[in-house]
């Protein structure tokens, strides 16, 4: 029987009908490749080519979760990581993979729900999250960080990229409880770097920063308006 919640998983689904974008959704946002999008771009994020120069991060196992159309699933892997890249829409993966054959590198693009993955337990050296977490709705946010805490090997890596609160590409600067009031994100959550500290608590902080304004076209991307984050799993 549908619409009858026995277990928490049911809540759980039930809730995202109510606020996840479906993949349609995202489906139809990459469907136009011209669209004045700005990490539409082929480079991959300034602060991950940072972590990689400060010798932060280094070649591995790594896990991306909402990839998009590849462009840090590339730089991991012209890095020499073996890439798992995920997403939820279907055109975003058919372009990724596009652009991974241009480049000639290999990347195993998954076309899947994040919260649907079957992981084996410590099995990434690194996860890499730009643009997805502030999309993940707050009765969510435990499954998020269950995900990467079983997914991370001990003393594994974890870096996102999110919308800062009030930014000027987004963040709505609203409380959890808001978010149901109102059955909406707002296109996107913010997040302050203490909130960002207070949800990964159990990860040792390596680095919270603003991301670097990057002038296009460039082989870095960089935008106002959002955070960058490197946490890793304590051993």
């Amino acid at each position: 029987m549908k619409e009858v919640i026995y277990n928490h998983e049911d809540l759980l689904k039930m809730l995202d009908s109510m606020l996840r974008e479906p993949s349609d959704f995202w489906d139809g946002f990459y469907k136009d490749r011209q669209k004045p999008i700005p990490f539409f771009v082929q480079s991959p994020d300034e602060n991950l080519v940072r972590y990689y120069g400060r010798d932060w991060l280094r070649e591995g196992s790594v896990l991306e979760l909402g990839c998009g159309p590849g462009r840090n699933a590339i730089y991991f892997a012209q890095k020499g990581c073996e890439v798992d890249a995920v997403d939820i829409s279907k055109e975003s993966i058919i372009w990724a993979k596009e652009r991974a054959v241009e480049n000639e590198v290999h990347i195993q693009f998954i076309h899947e729900n994040i919260f649907d993955l079957n992981i084996v337990e410590n099995s990434y050296d690194i996860i890499y999250d730009s643009g997805c977490f502030h999309h993940i709705a707050p009765h969510r946010r435990i499954s998020y960080l269950n995900l990467v805490k079983r997914a991370l090997k001990p003393n594994g890596y974890f870096a996102l990229t999110c919308f800062r609160e009030s930014g000027e590409l987004g963040g709505a600067s609203m409380t959890d409880w808001a978010v149901y009031r109102e059955k909406s994100l707002n296109g996107g959550l913010g997040y302050t770097e203490e909130k960002l500290r207070k949800i990964f608590i159990d990860f040792k902080e390596i680095e919270i920063r603003s991301m670097e304004v990057i002038e296009q076209p460039n082989r870095l991307f960089g935008v106002p308006g959002l955070l960058t984050a490197l946490f890793q799993k304590k051993g």
